[in-house]
């Protein structure tokens, strides 16, 4: 898809830079370059397309819609539609106590909460530059089947008295679903992408410089030796690591991709990716104004059992 681009950094690298491509300084500013390019362009793709979709999918219409399924179904619901209305953590809140005014079943919230963060266009545009089509697919489906299986898990336990009791008497009210226009549909997408990537560059610029830095620069032998696939405990080692940390996927991606080209494992890289933009520190704090210590433990080790598993099924699969 990209060998145009390919092409054009070769030269920029050898004529213009004078370095030799199979230096390490030389193979590090080709891909410094080639990746920022690459990605800005498929972000902006992305980017638009999710968000012309997502114009049908207000946070208030998405609610009202899950609001017609229960059991199972409703977790799958939940969880399709996290695709397509992602939120940061500081959005987690508000977004609980509305389900919860809804009266959807706290399982089913949290369908909707694991797979939003966890799947996003724009991480699913650098997969899909940086790994094909075959990984980003996998990464979108193991979002929705964590999404599932998480909400089923947390729905079965009745843990709905580990919900702060002033939550269930919040009254929100209605809000008006605003109608827009194809043509209104069209540049809120391309709104959509300006503001992406204005907020987001920085991160991809330091993701993808020490990304650079790794294809490079890191010793090849010693991260295969810990974090190789042939490491059994890699995977968790990763996930517990990134569990804490609040970071950006975007940022993170290019760090992975440079790593898995040093031979870490493609689950062990992703299970990092995953488990910094699902779980983060900030967003147990936030959470912690709404749910019970006890609730947020078990959120946490449901979702960070599942990445674990996520990340082994990559490793054998890839």
């Amino acid at each position: 898809m990209f060998i145009w681009l390919e092409n054009l950094i070769n030269i920029l690298v050898k004529e213009i830079f004078k370095l030799d491509l199979n230096s390490t300084i030389g193979s590090s500013v080709h891909f410094f370059f080639y990746d920022i390019i690459k990605i800005l362009i498929l972000l902006s793709i992305m980017i638009f397309i999710i968000s012309y979709i997502r114009s049908y999918f207000p946070p208030e219409k998405t609610k009202k819609y899950i609001e017609k399924f229960s059991g199972i179904s409703g977790n799958i619901i939940a969880s399709l539609l996290g695709i397509v209305t992602p939120f940061c953590s500081c959005s987690s809140v508000p977004i609980f106590i509305g389900f919860i005014e809804a009266k959807i079943p706290l399982g089913i919230t949290f369908s909707f909460l694991i797979t939003s963060p966890i799947v996003n266009e724009a991480a699913f545009a650098i997969l899909l530059g940086s790994f094909g089509w075959k990984i980003a697919i996998l990464y979108i489906f193991s979002g929705v089947i964590l999404g599932v299986f998480g909400g089923l898990i947390i729905g079965k336990l009745n843990l709905e008295k580990e919900v702060e009791n002033y939550v269930y008497k919040i009254k929100m009210g209605e809000i008006e679903i605003e109608k827009m226009s194809q043509n209104q549909r069209f540049f809120f997408a391309i709104n959509n992408v300006k503001d992406i990537i204005k907020r987001i560059w920085i991160f991809l610029l330091i993701g993808i410089g020490i990304g650079a830095f790794i294809h490079g620069y890191a010793p090849e032998e010693f991260l295969i030796k810990w974090a190789g696939p042939e490491n059994p405990i890699a995977v968790i080692i990763s996930t517990l690591i990134a569990v804490p940390l609040y970071s950006n996927a975007l940022g993170t991606i290019p760090i992975a991709e440079a790593l898995i080209g040093k031979g870490v494992g493609i689950g062990t890289a992703l299970a990092f990716m995953m488990a910094t933009t699902a779980l983060s520190l900030p967003e147990g704090i936030l959470l912690r104004k709404v749910i019970k210590p006890k609730l947020i433990l078990i959120f946490f080790a449901v979702t960070s059992i599942g990445i674990i598993l996520t990340g082994y099924l990559f490793n054998i699969i890839l």
